[in-house]
């Protein structure tokens, strides 16, 4: 994975519900506006992110909102959980902020909220971070990933400079999970039907012929497909780091504290393994 720029403290933001629309059967969209988003910026990555927060039923945290004074003052099981969206949009002269969640019925926390939520309702959030965003001084971009990536995929193709070479694979369940993207690159959409999730998708970016020059890559989506992935572009084409942004948004029996905690450590094997480099994670 390439080198991330230091991390600076997440801040928090305060945000009111403007609207919601099922995208597909799968994929809901929540707007987030209102004066709680006067400080929130971005800063050209087209995989921003920020940090839902999820305070457990029935503790309400003093005002203004601070991170640090609720962990010294608040036992841990009342600390707010966390869960990561990329920023779909971010719209700086309506103040609107598009996040687009992936929902499979009441599994999970963020996308039964995202399906129930109601405009009005107040969201708190921490962010946004980001790394990548296409350069416009590649030879050809790739990118590739489940429908988890979709959003930072989708928003990477329409960042794309006029003419640019570009292959795009996105992994998604059915036909009914396509998505519009305002971009004339051509998507590949791969079906996952009954497969193993990132099958259909390794095998596409596999069969890939690689065009000459220099190529900018975002792989991104289920930690074991973005392992296959990995190996593909780094061991067997030699693919520099610094020219690839590739990292598991998730990883398949995990939910995401878990994987958080456990996602340095399978980085730093995955490294070890594929590269010949120590562990030191």
């Amino acid at each position: 994975m390439a080198e991330r720029p230091a991390r600076r403290a997440p801040k928090p933001h305060s945000a009111r519900v403007i609207r919601t629309e099922r995208l597909t059967p799968h994929m809901q969209r929540v707007v987030l506006g209102g004066e709680g988003l006067a400080d929130f910026a971005t800063r050209g990555s087209t995989d921003h992110y920020v940090k839902l927060l999820f305070g457990p039923d029935g503790v309400t945290y003093p005002e203004p909102f601070d991170m640090e004074r609720i962990r010294a003052e608040f036992p841990r099981e009342q600390w707010p959980v966390t869960r990561t969206y990329t920023v779909r949009a971010w719209d700086p002269q309506l103040r609107e902020l598009t996040l687009d969640f992936v929902v499979h019925g009441d599994e999970g926390l963020a996308g039964p909220w995202a399906t129930r939520v109601q405009p009005g309702e107040l969201v708190r959030l921490l962010g946004p971070g980001g790394a990548y965003a296409p350069d416009p001084g590649a030879d050809w971009h790739l990118l590739a990933g489940d429908e988890s990536a979709l959003p930072a995929i989708a928003a990477a193709l329409e960042a794309m400079p006029d003419g640019a070479e570009v292959r795009a694979f996105i992994e998604v369940p059915d036909a009914d999970e396509e998505q519009k993207i305002a971009s004339e690159v051509e998507v590949v959409w791969l079906h996952r039907g009954d497969r193993p999730v990132g099958e259909a998708l390794v095998e596409a970016v596999r069969a890939l012929e690689f065009p000459e020059g220099r190529l900018h890559a975002f792989v991104h989506g289920e930690a074991g497909l973005v392992k296959e992935l990995r190996r593909l572009l780094r061991v067997e084409h030699q693919i520099p780091r610094e020219d690839l942004s590739i990292s598991g948004y998730w990883r398949l029996g995990h939910n995401e504290d878990k994987w958080q905690v456990a996602k340095r450590d399978w980085n730093a094997r995955v490294e070890a393994e594929q590269e010949g480099t120590p562990a030191t994670a």
